[in-house]
């Protein structure tokens, strides 16, 4: 193991050991029972709740911020909904202009990925929308 692993190491555990002791564990544990309480008393499906909720944590976890391109297609449904021209709405024009024709297939297919993993993460997101408001 290398030096630099050891201090990457040493610091993950350091950070394990603080969430220990600050309680982060305790508060993840009674705040994810009381939304599965939630849940079950809202009749939504206990597992995909659960999972929605784990998914949340470890976000937490690893510091996720929400990124520029989620935050453009969320505002673009909350505004106005799932419209038939999402990935033109998308497209940076004058990037998109610059390619080739090849280019340009890859790009409405990598477009097209992150739109459709984007629409999955906001559909959960406003299942769950009312545990978020409790925070």
């Amino acid at each position: 193991m290398s030096e630099k692993d050891k201090r990457t190491l040493r610091a993950l555990a350091r950070s394990a050991k603080s969430r220990m002791k600050s309680g982060f564990w305790a508060e993840c544990h009674a705040d994810m029972k009381e939304k599965m309480s939630l849940a079950k008393e809202q009749g939504l499906n206990e597992t995909k709740a659960g999972r929605y909720f784990k998914e949340q944590v470890s976000a937490k976890l690893l510091g996720e911020t929400e990124d520029e391109f989620y935050l453009k297609v969320k505002r673009m449904l909350l505004e106005e909904g799932e419209v038939s021209n999402a990935i033109g709405r998308l497209t940076d024009k004058p990037y998109y202009d610059s390619l080739s024709y090849e280019e340009k297939q890859r790009y409405n297919l990598t477009l097209s990925e992150k739109y459709l993993r984007a629409l999955e993460r906001f559909r959960k997101e406003c299942e769950f929308e009312v545990f978020e408001r409790m925070k």
